[in-house]
């Protein structure tokens, strides 16, 4: 069953995220004709986790000796009804896809 949680922003806005499961320990706020939860930490604050990763990525790149012109990270990101933010995997691989690009004619 789909559970709606709502995620504060940063400006006072709130977000409704769609998620499979309520986990226990997460505050429900009622709603005619479903479950909402309300999470506790910001969206801006479980996207900010997410923020070293693609500073490790771009840090690597950017220090090879032929580093690329261009680089472009992709992951997938899993919202849980507790508010938190994992990187999405399949099976027991972390999932992400990397594309470098040189542009040799500059």
């Amino acid at each position: 069953m789909t559970y709606f949680v709502e995620v504060p922003t940063n400006d006072s806005a709130t977000v409704s995220v769609a998620v499979k499961d309520v986990d226990e320990g997460v505050v429900r706020a009622a709603r005619p004709g479903r479950v909402v939860a309300r999470a506790s930490r910001t969206l801006d604050d479980m996207v900010a986790g997410l923020r070293p990763v693609a500073e490790t990525f771009v840090a690597q790149f950017r220090s090879m000796d032929d580093a690329p012109d261009e680089l472009s990270i992709q992951f997938g990101v899993t919202l849980s009804a507790t508010a938190e933010v994992v990187i999405a995997s399949t099976a027991a691989d972390a999932n992400f896809a990397v594309t470098l690009n040189w542009n040799r004619n500059k």
